[in-house]
């Protein structure tokens, strides 16, 4: 499949001149591919022919900011309702944790393009996994802001570093943040025990708070030596969808998360970054913090932007729906240009 126009930038590594799509990683024997895995389970990856990995900052791209109020998936009653059910179903024993998430939504002009918005966001929410993805043809038009990483793989090297706990300051974390990071890390450790060799998965640390512009966040990292022969299938059929914004036991999270999300979260929830086949070395942020473009069944063309919260027995509503609300606040505010950049 030929893929014609399009670009990826991931911090000062521009990739260019799109040449092959796939949708199985096993097969990204060569090159430098940047990938997109949906949270529902579609990768998307795109080889590109050439790769600057010192590539100057890009040309400024107008982003005329998007007026008027953004459509969620769940409203405040709804969310509300989910917390409630997915406590009756911890209460119940059927699952201990789940991420509950919304997606919103806004019409987005045809001529809107989306590198002005991923400069934007360089400059008013810098992130330490910031991505652009725009290849038509294969249907990506993705901007990421992550301050999470999926897995980061050197060699036979394969690190997580799951968030768990947000909060406005480091004062204001609770005991349920610490100890839903605690659950998440244990899942982690067992997602990664299938694909590593015996003796190697470890935690590297625990609970580390990092800022963010508006939030500070608990990080783990737990990482663990590939066994010979595991390809990048095997590595997704094991870690894929991440943790962090699943839930535990993963199975009947997932369960709980088509029961009470209306809504595909596409992008958000997935996976957004690049694999050098050559070099041995990938790094796949968790789609959190991410928009992307997308069209309805009637044609028109949307704004999408995923946010979300990790419920426990623990668990507030409201503040659960505050946590939604300020995870979105800074980045819809800056596409809304209600946030000065």
């Amino acid at each position: 499949m030929e893929a014609a126009t399009g670009h990826a930038r991931f911090g000062s590594v521009l990739a260019t001149q799109p040449v092959e799509v796939r949708h199985d990683l096993d097969s990204l024997a060569s090159g430098f591919w940047a990938v997109v895995a949906e949270f529902e389970g579609k990768v998307t990856a795109v080889r590109f022919a050439q790769v600057d990995r010192s590539a100057p900052a890009g040309r400024p791209t107008p982003w005329v900011p998007l007026e008027g109020e953004w459509h969620t998936s769940l409203d405040h009653a709804a969310y509300l309702a989910g917390v409630g059910e997915i406590r009756e179903r911890i209460a119940a024993g059927t699952v201990y944790q789940v991420n509950l998430c919304r997606v919103l939504s806004h019409e987005l002009p045809e001529e809107a393009d989306l590198d002005g918005l991923a400069l934007l966001l360089e400059r008013g929410n810098p992130a330490p996994h910031a991505g652009r993805v725009v290849v038509p043809s294969a249907g990506l038009d993705v901007v990421c802001a992550s301050p999470e990483a999926f897995l980061l793989r050197d060699g036979d090297r394969l690190e997580s570093r799951p968030i768990k706990g947000t909060a406005t300051s480091l004062d204001a974390m609770l005991p349920k943040d610490y100890a839903e990071n605690v659950m998440i890390v244990d899942l982690v450790r067992n997602d990664l025990s299938h694909v590593c060799r015996e003796g190697t998965v470890q935690v590297d640390h625990l609970c580390r708070p990092e800022e963010h512009p508006g939030m500070v966040h608990l990080v783990s990292a737990v990482s663990g030596r590939l066994r010979p022969g595991v390809g990048w299938g095997e590595v997704l059929a094991a870690t894929f969808p991440p943790g962090s914004v699943s839930g535990a036991p993963k199975h009947t999270a997932l369960q709980a998360i088509v029961d009470l999300e209306p809504t595909a979260r596409g992008p958000y929830c997935g996976a957004i970054g690049w694999v050098d086949a050559d070099r041995g070395t990938a790094e796949l942020a968790v789609g959190i913090r991410s928009f992307w473009a997308q069209r309805d069944g009637t044609g028109q063309r949307w704004l999408r932007f995923g946010t979300g919260a990790g419920i426990t027995w623990g668990s507030d509503p409201e503040q659960e729906w505050v946590e939604t609300q300020v995870k979105s606040r800074r980045l819809v505010g800056l596409a809304s240009g209600k946030v000065e950049a």
